[in-house]
């Protein structure tokens, strides 16, 4: 097996890696075993301060690394930038609030001192998608790296030369050999590599089946895990908000990245009395997005990340629309080269559509329209998912109201829905657990013991 490296705006083949065989996989595995220890033992102040030397050569290659991530899967230049920066800033962050988030617990008890210390498990592995082939990565790494942990990261199998260059940035800014590895493995070894007892811990953002496999496999190892799994995130719109900011946020919370993000907005549950007005808003500002070359600046869609996903994407789109849901603009990829698909808007989606009750993971919105806020509230509720969500209002308490009412690991009050290294990233139901981010999300891969003294 190889692993191909291609274009996905023109098709051309960048690059092709052969996959590892046992023997370069138990070397890898030996390798990071063997720097656990060490790594473990090295002083928290060190290991913050390679952590900002990470996040130098993030920013002194940003340019080399985005254009990078742009031809491999497809993101827009400027997103790619954006990207490369926000890793940057992850690495700081922690680097910078380590100490305070793996400071020991003060509790008083029975007693002469107890406290709660806490420290590194060991080695994690990282089971990460294509779609922010950088981003995923650091916001695992960076807590993970300064708790003490070694990682060692599965990419997808699209982006391969982004996952060798994320190696390589660490290898830069000084870590020691081992502390951080790639393994050039398929998907089909991942449950082989959670066995091996020298893994400790397992994360995975991907899709529900994927956490689904990882998960049993995690728990049948008795380790631990974190899932950050699919979305449909809903975007509430009630008639009191502000139509043109609500529209504008609207179009950027769901075709960032041509739509591709877990977290992007999916859902757009519109009450009916200003459904009609936003419909006709959103759809001018939709048709006016250009689809087109990646690094040009000019462009404000890219393409999907391989064939393959636009075509399923155009299947549940097709679908849809034979179950009554309404084509009000696109709904059909674009012809030419490249997996570039019509940024696209559905209307009238109800219970029963596809469109409904799975998440498109491409540049499709989906309209949802209803009566009043608490029927708006119930259809947000009513999905399988629980990863993130936004209300739209002039009423901050109403919306804050609502925000404490909707099912998620998060949901945004007049924002879009986005990750940042201060505040926890996670869902519930069947968008996975766990946490990511802030001090809890390096406290998940942390042995969080307590210490007794009389």
């Amino acid at each position: 097996m190889a692993f191909d490296s291609i274009n996905p705006a023109t098709g051309e083949l960048l690059a092709t890696f052969p996959a590892w065989d046992t023997t370069e996989l138990e070397r890898a595995l030996a390798q990071v075993a063997g720097a656990t220890p060490d790594w473990a033992a090295r002083p928290l102040e060190q290991r913050c301060t390679l952590m900002h030397k990470a996040a130098e050569v993030l920013r002194d290659r940003r340019d080399e690394l985005a254009t990078l991530i742009t031809l491999e899967m497809g993101k827009l230049f400027t997103e790619a930038q954006a990207e490369v920066e926000k890793c940057a800033l992850a690495c700081d962050h922690y680097a910078d609030n380590g100490p305070r988030y793996l400071a020991d617990e003060q509790i008083s008890s029975d007693a002469g001192k107890s406290y709660v210390a806490h420290q590194p498990l060991g080695t994690v592995l990282a089971v990460m998608p294509w779609n922010f082939p950088f981003w995923q990565v650091f916001r695992f790494a960076a807590p993970t790296l300064v708790a003490g942990n070694t990682g060692v990261l599965k990419h997808a199998s699209n982006v391969p030369r982004c996952a060798l260059a994320i190696e390589q940035v660490f290898h830069e800014a000084g870590f020691p050999e081992g502390t951080f590895r790639t393994l050039m493995i398929p998907a089909s070894r991942v449950k082989v590599v959670i066995e091996d007892p020298r893994i400790h811990a397992v994360t995975l953002t991907g899709s529900e089946p994927a956490g689904r496999q990882v998960a049993a496999t995690a728990g049948a190892a008795l380790k631990k895990s974190v899932l950050e799994l699919g979305g449909s995130d809903p975007f509430i719109i009630l008639e009191d908000c502000n139509l043109e900011e609500t529209v504008r946020q609207a179009v950027a919370s769901r075709f960032l990245n041509a739509g591709q993000s877990c977290i992007a907005a999916k859902r757009f549950i519109v009450v009916e009395p200003v459904a009609t007005a936003f419909l006709e808003k959103f759809k001018t500002a939709v048709e006016s997005l250009l689809p087109g070359d990646p690094m040009e600046s000019a462009t404000t869609l890219g393409p999907m990340a391989r064939n393959d996903l636009r075509d399923e994407l155009h299947q549940q789109v097709s679908d849809s629309i034979e179950q009554g849901a309404v084509a009000v603009t696109g709904c059909a990829p674009l012809k030419g080269k490249g997996a570039f698909y019509q940024p696209s808007i559905l209307d009238q989606v109800a219970p029963g559509v596809r469109a409904y009750d799975e998440e498109l993971f491409g540049p499709v919105a989906t309209v949802i329209r209803a009566s009043n806020e608490d029927v708006a509230m119930k259809i947000a509720n009513g999905s399988r998912f629980g990863l993130g969500g936004s209300i739209w209002t002039a009423d901050t308490m109403r919306g804050e109201r609502l925000a404490r009412e909707l099912q998620s690991g998060c949901c945004f009050v007049n924002g879009m829905v986005k990750s940042d290294p201060r505040l926890p990233f996670g869902g519930i139901k069947a968008s996975g657990y766990g946490r990511e981010l802030s001090w809890q999300g390096m406290h998940e891969f942390v042995n969080t013991k307590t210490i007794w003294v009389k």
